[in-house]
């Protein structure tokens, strides 16, 4: 007998995706304590359409869930909306269960499946494109070019019918769905935003041109229901999530605040940052304050997007940045934040410089200083909380202009 965890979206589609919560890093490198969904959906109509697979560390139960959804049929079409294999992952082995099943994607996906699998199953693709469109029936789909959001390859699928629109990595989040699969069957703004912000920042932030030109295309289309390859489906109050994305993508800050990320070897540097934070909220400042030795990038980098002001403190290490420090700005730089106001605390016990090397990091970025610099020599020194307090002073009027 068959055991299986599915859930309908509508008369005729099904989620056959499923959680997994024993996966320590998402992609090798993004903490996942939460868990994270793999989403997976199933359209019976006339023709019978597979939408993507699912990691293999989700496989059984995935075959599971898309037979009982068949109950007994055969898969017309497998339409592969991106090729990374948390989604394709399950691509061949559908082919081998189903050998008349058509496979259908982009041009750019049928060269991967030759490279992730074998030139005998990208024999059996059809490529779609912008524009085409696949009558099932009842159901009218139309395929819509996404490129770098985030892979070169990606589709999306709207469904003229029911006016969905099949996401791909767009409009995800971390963590498990629970039992939930509607994002309005959680509180999703207090419970999970955090993981949606955390998932677009270090997933697609760095492809914000690309999803505005999504954005672009999906404002001309009727959209009733959004629904990704992770995390919740989206059937109400679109406008939410849709605005969170315009934000992100267009870099802009969603709340006027502070980050406050620091290094610190010994205590000093730390000190001088907790003050700060201090001085700031007696100015009536929303601060998040963030230890790059203890907190990874990806939650420092998430609120980051979040804040309109970043406020970064590092020792000197070996001449330049303490590694922590670094390792963030290269992050910072690599997803391409823009907008945002800046200010350093450096420290050094002979020849700070940390602050000079932390703005050469951020140049490309062309962040604005916000306060002026202020440096320790080990640990502050009388008159120096006069520096933090003017420091303070100065990002409070930033941030409230």
């Amino acid at each position: 007998m068959t055991m299986y965890c599915t859930r309908k979206i509508n008369a005729d589609y099904t989620w056959v995706g499923a959680d997994c919560r024993r996966l320590a890093l998402f992609e090798g490198v993004f903490g996942v304590p939460d868990g994270v969904s793999f989403n997976s959906y199933l359209l019976t109509d006339e023709k019978a359409v597979l939408f993507d697979t699912v990691d293999n560390a989700v496989r059984t139960t995935f075959r599971e869930n898309v037979t009982h959804a068949l109950a007994g049929r055969t898969p017309d079409y497998l339409v592969v909306h991106h090729m990374e294999p948390d989604h394709a992952a399950e691509m061949a082995d559908m082919a081998r269960l189903y050998p008349d099943m058509t496979i259908l994607c982009s041009a750019a996906a049928k060269n991967m499946i030759a490279q992730f699998f074998d030139a005998e199953l990208a024999a059996r693709v059809t490529v779609v494109k912008e524009g085409d469109t696949l009558c099932t029936g009842r159901h009218t789909l139309r395929f819509i070019a996404a490129p770098m959001v985030h892979w070169p390859e990606v589709l999306m699928t709207y469904d003229e019918t029911d006016k969905l629109l099949l996401t791909a990595d767009a409009f995800g989040t971390f963590g498990a769905l629970n039992g939930a699969l509607f994002a309005d069957e959680v509180n999703f703004d207090r419970d999970y935003l955090d993981e949606a912000r955390r998932y677009y920042t270090n997933i697609v932030g760095k492809y914000g041109t690309q999803v505005q030109a999504v954005l672009k295309k999906a404002a001309g289309l009727d959209i009733q229901m959004l629904l990704p390859l992770h995390g919740f489906v989206w059937r109400q109050d679109l406008g939410y999530i849709l605005g969170k994305y315009d934000l992100w993508s267009r870099y802009e800050p969603e709340q006027r605040g502070v980050v406050i990320a620091y290094a610190s070897v010994y205590g000093g540097t730390e000190n001088a940052a907790n003050i700060l934070a201090c001085r700031l909220r007696e100015q009536g400042v929303q601060v998040e304050m963030f230890d790059t030795s203890v907190t990874p990038a990806s939650y420092i980098l998430a609120a980051a997007f979040r804040f309109s002001h970043v406020v970064l403190a590092a020792p000197t290490y070996n001449g330049g940045v303490f590694v922590t420090m670094e390792n963030l700005l290269h992050d910072l730089t690599a997803h391409t934040l823009k907008n945002r106001r800046v200010a350093y605390i450096e420290n050094g016990s002979w020849a700070p410089t940390s602050a000079r090397g932390m703005q050469k990091l951020l140049e490309p970025l062309k962040w604005e200083q916000a306060a002026d610099t202020v440096t320790l020599r080990s640990a502050l020194r009388q008159g120096q909380q006069e520096d933090l307090e003017r420091m303070a002073m100065q990002l409070a009027e930033s941030v409230k202009a």
